[in-house]
C-alpha cells in the first residue's frame, strides 16, 4: 500500500524492540526482549480476566504481533479489539484504544461498542424499518425513534468462533440466524484480524446470504493518541478526504442529500483540529452534539483507497485509515460523559475519543439514491478496512 505521507519516519517501521540497546530483531527469540515485548503487549490486562463461557460458548483473549512494533489484543466476545499498544516518536507504547481490562464489564457497560464489529447493519435506520424485495421488515428501536448498530445484541454483544492460525491473523465466524433481530436470511460472516509487519492492522470481511437481506460491517474502535483515559481528542489533528458529506435531521438520519463541506466546520480536507469547530453555531453540529456524521470519500469504485488521517502532535503518534467502501462515519466521542472507567482506571472523558468507521450510508436501506447495501443469495458481501500507525517527528 503506497505511502503517500512522506513525514512518517523511519521509527514507524522498526520493531519497538530496535528501540532498546543490545536488543534482537528475531521474532523467534525467546531472550528476556521478547518477554518484555509480550508484557508490554498486553499491559495491565490478564488473560484470565477474559476466559469466561457465554451464551454457552468460550470467550478468550487472543494477541497479534508482527515485524513490527503495534500489538492487537483481541477477544472473541463482539469481535472486539481490546488493546492497541503503538509507540510516540521515542518508541514509548501506550494503548491507544478505549476499553476495558475483564469480560464482565463488557458485557455489563453502558458503552457495548468499545473495539466491536457492528452489525448486521452499522449505523442507523431510520424508524427500524426498511423492505427488501417488497417486504417490508422491522427491526428493534434501540436509539431514540431509530435502529442503530444492530439491534439490542448485534454482532458485537456475540460470542464469535476463532481461530488463530498464526500469531500475525485472527479468524472469526459467526452465522447469524435468520430474523436474528429482525433481519432476513442466514448471513454467514467471516472475519480475519491480521496486524501486518507495516504496522496495520488489517481486517477483512466476507458474507453470504440465503435470503436477500442488508449487510452494513464495521468496526467501531474508539481511539485516543494520547492513550485510552489520557484527556480529550480535541488537539488531534485530522484529514478526511471527503468533499461531500450526508446531513442528518434532528434523529441523526440522513436527509438523503450530500452536499459540499467546503465553507462549513465540517470540511477536513485541510489537516484541522478536531476541536477547533467543534462548538461552532452550526445545526448539523447540533443535531450531532459535536461530530458524528457519514464523509462521502472521493473514490468511484471499490478500490483499497485512503479515508482519513489523525495525528496527534505531542506524542507523534499517527494513523492512516484506508477503506474499500464508499464512507467513513467521523464521531468525537460526544456521548462520553466522563462517567465510565475504563482500563486502569482511568476515566473516559466527554470526547475522550474519536471513531472512524468505514461503511456504507446509514439508513441506505431507505435511500435509493445511496449505494446499495442488498446482498442477495449467490452473491458475497466483501469489505476491507486497514487502520495503519506510524509517528512523526
Amino acid at each position: 500500500m503506497k505511502n503517500i505521507f512522506p513525514l512518517l519516519t523511519v521509527a514507524a517501521a522498526v520493531s519497538f524492540s530496535a528501540c532498546q540497546s543490545g536488543a534482537k530483531t528475531d521474532n523467534n527469540s525467546t531472550d528476556s526482549m521478547s518477554t518484555q515485548q509480550d508484557s508490554l503487549s498486553k499491559g495491565q490486562i490478564s488473560d484470565a480476566a477474559f476466559e469466561k463461557t457465554i451464551d454457552g460458548k468460550q470467550v478468550k483473549l487472543y494477541h497479534l504481533k508482527g515485524k513490527g512494533n503495534l500489538q492487537v489484543a483481541i477477544t472473541n466476545y463482539g469481535a472486539k479489539i481490546v488493546s492497541l499498544m503503538a509507540p510516540d516518536k521515542q518508541g514509548q507504547l501506550a494503548d491507544v484504544e478505549l476499553g476495558y481490562d475483564n469480560i464482565d464489564q463488557y458485557v455489563d457497560t453502558k458503552e457495548r461498542y468499545y473495539g466491536g464489529i457492528v452489525g448486521r447493519y452499522g449505523n442507523r435506520i431510520a424508524k427500524g424499518k426498511f423492505k427488501v424485495d417488497g417486504k417490508e421488515y422491522s427491526l428493534a428501536v434501540n436509539n431514540g425513534v431509530n435502529h442503530l448498530h444492530g439491534g439490542k445484541k448485534g454482532f458485537n454483544d456475540v460470542v464469535w468462533d476463532a481461530e488463530q492460525p498464526n500469531d500475525h491473523t485472527l479468524k472469526l465466524h459467526y452465522l447469524s440466524k435468520d430474523g436474528e433481530e429482525g433481519y432476513p436470511g442466514n448471513l454467514d460472516i467471516t472475519l480475519t484480524y491480521e496486524l501486518t509487519d507495516s504496522n496495520e492492522v488489517k481486517i477483512d470481511y466476507s458474507a453470504t446470504t440465503d435470503k436477500a437481506t442488508v449487510v452494513n460491517l464495521t468496526n467501531h474502535s474508539f481511539f485516543n493518541l494520547h492513550g485510552a483515559g489520557n484527556g480529550d481528542i480535541n488537539d488531534h489533528i485530522m484529514y478526511i478526504n471527503a468533499d461531500k458529506y450526508t446531513p442528518v435531521d434532528s434523529t441523526l438520519i440522513p436527509t438523503g442529500k450530500l452536499e459540499a463541506v467546503k465553507g462549513t466546520p465540517m470540511d477536513f480536507t485541510t489537516p484541522t483540529k478536531i476541536g477547533e469547530r467543534v462548538d461552532a453555531s452550526f445545526e448539523q453540529l447540533t443535531f450531532g452534539k459535536g461530530y458524528d456524521h457519514n464523509y462521502v470519500l472521493n473514490k468511484k469504485g471499490k478500490e483499497l483507497s485512503l479515508a482519513a488521517t489523525v495525528e496527534e502532535p505531542t506524542s507523534g503518534r499517527f494513523l492512516e485509515v484506508w477503506t474499500t467502501e464508499p464512507g467513513v462515519q467521523f464521531y468525537g466521542g460526544n456521548f462520553l460523559d466522563g462517567t465510565d472507567k475504563g482500563k486502569e482506571g482511568k476515566t473516559y472523558v466527554h470526547r475522550g475519543a474519536f471513531c472512524l468507521e468505514t461503511q456504507h450510508f446509514p439508513d441506505s436501506p431507505n435511500q435509493p439514491s445511496f449505494p446499495s447495501v442488498v446482498l442477495k443469495p449467490g452473491e458475497t458481501y466483501t469489505s476491507t478496512c486497514v487502520y495503519k500507525f506510524g509517528v512523526k517527528s
